[in-house]
């Protein structure tokens, strides 16, 4: 299977505060126009979970203690596990009309994005492939790894907006983040809420630290987070030439 035709990437330069209820936006819009649409997009610093967190025993005032830690909690709709967001970290979320309200071809579709993904990682000397990583955050059969380390996670969902069916693929890409800093804070907001799990450092990698490994460097070049977004982008984006658009509100097209 292949990926629908993407005309071209939208790149939000600023961080989305709300960027889990902007794709409900990017939906409808996939509905509506019925055609694909791409976003690379960085949310604030923070983690997502799903509703099922809600029923936990402390729930509230761990919300509110890993907010005061500078680490606020959004709760989505789908399934899955905590993800980070904040810096260094980027979302793509694609999201085209799907040929019946029924999922079809689900396995096909992520093994289509990590194809992409691995193959746009590679266009930068990092290689990775699809595995599940024991340890790691919200971790399932289709993350990439370098080096057993998860640096991208994924995840699919099929809706109905407006009557239509759309189906929604997302990556969430550790691009420059210390994996050692985000498995902290995620490990103290699983124990103060009362959850039982918890995740390794070790089980975690950035696109920058697999790309120094790949290179024998100590650091990555300074604009290596910009050149890691053009290069998603780029991948995605199939029927246009790359192209910039700037615009008032930090959005780019590619």
């Amino acid at each position: 299977m292949t990926l629908p035709v993407f005309g071209f990437v939208t790149v939000h330069e600023a961080p989305l505060v709300e960027g889990i209820a902007r794709e409900h936006e990017w939906l409808q819009a996939a509905a509506s126009h019925g055609r694909p649409v791409a976003h690379l997009w960085r949310g604030a610093p923070g983690f997502v979970v799903p509703r099922s967190y809600e029923r936990r025993p402390c729930w509230d005032q761990a919300r509110a203690a890993s907010a005061a830690d500078g680490w606020p909690v959004q709760v989505r709709a789908s399934g899955g596990g905590l993800v980070p967001q904040g810096p260094g970290l980027w979302n793509l979320t694609l999201a085209w009309p799907a040929p019946g309200a029924e999922p079809r071809d689900t396995e096909a579709i992520y093994r289509a994005v990590t194809d992409e993904l691995a193959a746009a990682l590679a266009r930068l000397g990092v290689v990775a492939r699809a595995q599940a990583v024991e340890g790691s955050f919200c971790d399932g059969r289709y993350n990439l790894a370098a080096g057993g380390r998860k640096l991208v996670g994924t995840a699919q969902a099929w809706r109905r907006v407006d009557g239509r069916p759309v189906v929604l693929a997302h990556a969430a890409i550790v691009v420059t983040s210390d994996p050692v800093v985000l498995t902290a804070a995620a490990n103290r907001f699983e124990a103060s809420s009362g959850g039982e799990r918890r995740y390794r450092s070790d089980a975690l990698t950035s696109v920058a630290r697999a790309w120094c490994a790949a290179h024998g460097a100590d650091e990555p070049p300074p604009d290596f987070e910009r050149q890691v977004v053009r290069v998603l982008a780029e991948c995605f984006a199939r029927v246009v030439l790359p192209h910039v658009h700037p615009t008032p509100d930090h959005v780019k097209e590619i």
